[in-house]
């Protein structure tokens, strides 16, 4: 009899063991998943296969905002019909979708690629913070600064808050307006989990940030 501990394959162990790798799959879940691949036709596993290969290795991040794309700048930054003037502020590309989700917000984006935090070894340099504040300069000096406006979309734990407060005061000399998404509206920190009405309210109530 087989222990439940070893495969019959070790091929099969090693596809198990890279599924279960990914966030929230566990071993059940991996050996599943691996048992559904074998089944499959031949050639939906190689598109498959292709496709996550593809992800890896030809997706690019805007130059502009870091939004993924296939392309050197997004969708979303080469829409004349977006306003660039107002930038909306969050941690992840995952946020930024969120948010088109609600259809409700009609600026650019800027994707920090997580938050500041001293726990987990984040500081403000590994995040694109200078680039945010290149992107004000330049819109600064292009119009009236109350005309500019900066979104803050992060989580509101002290990370989240710590973030943006740091951001603050790098972005005070231009002398834009800073704003932040409305809380206590029965939606969680995460943007992911929050419902669209909802995340489209607080988008549309946000409010001057105070430090």
């Amino acid at each position: 009899m087989m222990n439940s501990d070893k495969y019959p394959s070790k091929l099969l162990q090693d596809a198990v063991e890279s599924i279960g790798t990914l966030p929230g799959v566990g071993r059940r879940s991996a050996l599943k998943l691996a048992l559904h691949l074998l089944r499959q036709p031949v050639e939906n596993v190689r598109h498959f296969t292709s496709s996550i290969d593809r992800l890896r290795n030809e997706v690019k991040y805007c130059s502009v905002c870091r939004m993924i794309s296939d392309g050197d700048i997004c969708g979303i930054c080469s829409d004349a019909k977006r306003d660039r003037k107002t930038i909306c502020v969050v941690e992840s590309v995952q946020d930024v979708m969120s948010i088109e989700k609600t259809r409700q917000y009609t600026g650019v984006y800027h994707v920090l690629g997580g938050i500041i935090s001293p726990i987990d070894g984040t500081g403000p340099s590994d995040l694109t913070i200078d680039e945010l504040t290149a992107r004000v300069s330049s819109l600064a000096s292009e119009f009236p600064p109350e005309d500019v406006e900066v979104i803050f979309a992060l989580s509101g734990d002290v990370e989240g808050e710590t973030t943006e407060f740091y951001i603050y005061r790098k972005l005070a000399p231009y002398h834009i307006k800073v704003s932040a998404l409305a809380r206590g509206l029965g939606f969680g920190d995460d943007l992911d989990y929050a419902d669209e009405l909802t995340l489209g309210r607080s988008i549309a109530n946000r409010q001057i940030f105070k430090p």
